[in-house]
């Protein structure tokens, strides 16, 4: 149990996942230099995910049961679903653009 049990907070796993969602886009930028755009997750069957549908994660398929350690492209675990967050409005759009070259790349044409 988390916390003490006379203290009682309405839909607490959707209200947790909202703070680390909150959270993670600075910790990210202050960490790697990079700012998340859609958080993922994974659920393992025979779970629902009940938590992340009520904090309006989006069902967006399943895997195949490989692993991602898989070298043979055969299913050796479990299906699992996968669970989308945006953390943005124009995700899509932000993923989708060519990522920039980083600043010690320069074009050939550029180079004097």
């Amino acid at each position: 149990m988390i916390g003490s049990p006379w203290v009682e907070v309405p839909h607490l796993a959707s209200h947790i996942l909202g703070l680390a969602a909150r959270r993670l886009p600075a910790d990210w930028l202050a960490t790697y230099a990079v700012c998340p755009v859609l958080l993922e997750t994974l659920v393992d069957r025979p779970y629902s995910g009940t938590c992340y549908r009520a904090a309006n994660w989006i069902l967006v398929g399943q895997t195949q049961g490989r692993g991602r350690m898989d070298r043979t492209h055969q299913a050796h675990g479990t299906c699992k679903d996968i669970l989308l967050y945006p953390l943005e409005a124009r995700w899509r759009q932000r993923l989708c653009q060519p990522a920039p070259l980083p600043p010690c790349h320069v074009p050939i044409g550029d180079l004097p």
